[in-house]
């Protein structure tokens, strides 16, 4: 427990060291957003993982994975189509040269897009941010044996990632997740056939698993896919920190090419991290008996438990640097976001746009530190990493993405039509979660299945109708945008012809 424990807690450290040493490179606003619009491909690609793979897939994919077995993947399923589809916008975005989403809103739309997109991003990112705040805290927990205690375990890890972030913002990201990437993919590829030989072989693995813990639906249905897959392929197309990314490319193809990188990446972490999960369901059944596990759900840790019981001592210090750097990595990009949203995008467009540097470097590292208290007390509203994930996916995707892919995909899209969108998905997933804690049902039966909209899983189907429905009608009531307005958000060739029209 000792050499495990001091693994845990020296990585953030030297991390912390490496983030203060390039801390000095920070010359301006513009390197603690975009790193100075430097950064090659390789090391894109390592940051780019990095802030996908957090602990909505340690905790929350890997738990879904144990619960209900290779049907899990549908839920990563839906990143990956959206990575495909990035691939497409990502060389657009970093021409456009704008350091955040809603930049490109306000260019795009008008100034309340701008307004609505950063206080969507803000309150799905500083959720996002603290659920790795909790995983951190498991990871401490489980290590030490219960010396500390899961919720002095979240004060430790949130103090570092405000920290770290705090320091040199993406500048220090960059740097760390190069590293960050590959000790993830050291753990996990260590981890998966060490405990199939461990188990007795693939056959035995089989056998010890529940009835269609291998088929492709897991005993769901098509709706339920819609439900886990949708959240994923929305939040990625509207993932701000991957935007952020990739105004911090050197260029628009050093952009784009990362996207490839990221893509072979995250399909095979996500994947490994499914099997390895199912490979401890065989392994140890009885979590699933158990309602909780230092606090919460028992499945959710699985990883974390074979770190520190299936595997051999290098091996689970491996493993749970690997989770360290998945939760620091993580939680760093999605509390500069959100704060580089309210230094640039409310504080310096609207409050005091002759704001210096150092102001405006001060007020971002002072909404670091506040998210970070906010994280906190949004740990008490949901029981599950899971639950907080698809929620916050959710009010991004039903909000953001639809606007911001018609701004890449459609030159008939208006401002009016743009801000109905943001709006109209913001208020659906807020509404249905607000009315649905006062005791308003929004259980609907179709094909004889019930399906309660307001869950994690399925709020995220009536807010996408609502803000896609939004966005064409409004769009084709109001007059269209004048050229100028959408030509820069198309190729040369898209903007002399039909396409995307």
């Amino acid at each position: 427990m000792t050499f495990l424990l001091a693994v845990v807690l020296a990585y953030p450290l030297v991390l912390i060291g490496i983030s203060l040493w390039r801390s000095r490179k920070v010359k301006s606003h513009a390197d603690f957003m975009v790193a100075g619009r430097s950064v090659p491909v390789i090391l894109l690609v390592g940051t780019l993982v990095c802030t996908w793979i957090g602990s909505g897939s340690l905790f929350g994919g890997a738990g879904l994975a144990y619960r209900t077995g290779i049907a899990e993947l549908w839920f990563s399923f839906g990143a990956w189509v959206g990575l495909v589809v990035a691939y497409f916008i990502a060389g657009r975005v970093r021409r456009i040269a704008e350091y955040t989403v809603p930049d490109l809103l306000e260019k795009r739309y008008n100034a309340a897009a701008r307004i609505l997109g950063t206080l969507a991003i803000i309150l799905a990112y500083v959720t996002i941010a603290a659920y790795q705040f909790r995983g951190g805290g498991w990871i401490l927990s489980i290590v030490s044996d219960g010396a500390i205690s899961p919720t002095t375990g979240m004060y430790i890890t949130a103090a570092t990632i405000v920290i770290f972030t705090m320091l040199a913002g993406m500048v220090s990201i960059v740097t760390v997740d190069i590293f960050n990437g590959i000790i993830i993919t050291l753990g996990i590829l260590f981890t998966l056939p060490y405990m199939v030989f461990k188990v007795g072989g693939v056959g035995e693995v089989l056998a010890r698993l529940p009835e269609n813990f291998t088929a492709p639906l897991g005993g769901h249905n098509l709706l339920w896919v819609m439900g886990v897959s949708l959240p994923t392929f929305l939040l990625l197309l509207g993932e701000s920190g991957m935007y952020q990314k990739f105004f911090s490319a050197k260029d628009a193809n050093a952009a784009r090419r990362a996207v490839i990188g990221m893509v072979l990446g995250v399909v095979v972490i996500e994947t490994t991290l499914a099997l390895v999960a199912i490979v401890g369901r065989a392994a140890y059944p009885d979590l699933m008996a158990q309602t909780s596990i230092v606090g919460r759900a028992a499945s959710e840790t699985i990883i974390l438990y074979i770190a520190r019981h299936g595997l051999p001592l290098l091996g689970g210090a491996i493993l749970l640097a690997a989770g360290v750097a998945i939760v620091l990595s993580t939680g760093n990009t999605f509390l500069l976001v959100p704060s580089t949203n309210t230094s640039r995008d409310l504080y310096e467009r609207f409050v005091n746009p002759e704001a210096t540097d150092r102001q405006k470097l001060t007020v971002q590292r002072a909404s670091i530190m506040a998210f970070g208290i906010i994280g906190i007390f949004l740990l008490t509203q949901f029981q599950t990493v899971l639950s907080m994930a698809l929620y916050a996916y959710s009010l991004v995707g039903a909000s953001l993405t639809p606007a911001l892919l018609a701004a890449f995909l459609w030159k008939r899209v208006t401002p009016q039509g743009g801000v109905a969108c943001i709006a109209g998905g913001m208020g659906t997933i807020m509404a249905i979660g607000v009315l649905s804690r006062v005791g308003v049902s929004f259980t609907a039966t179709i094909a004889g299945t019930e399906f309660d909209f307001a869950s994690s899983e399925y709020i995220v189907i009536p807010g996408v109708l609502l803000s896609i429905g939004l966005l064409v009608v409004v769009s084709l009531l109001t007059k269209p945008s004048p050229e100028e307005q959408w030509r820069p958000f198309f190729t040369a060739e898209e903007a002399d012809s039909g396409t995307a029209a």
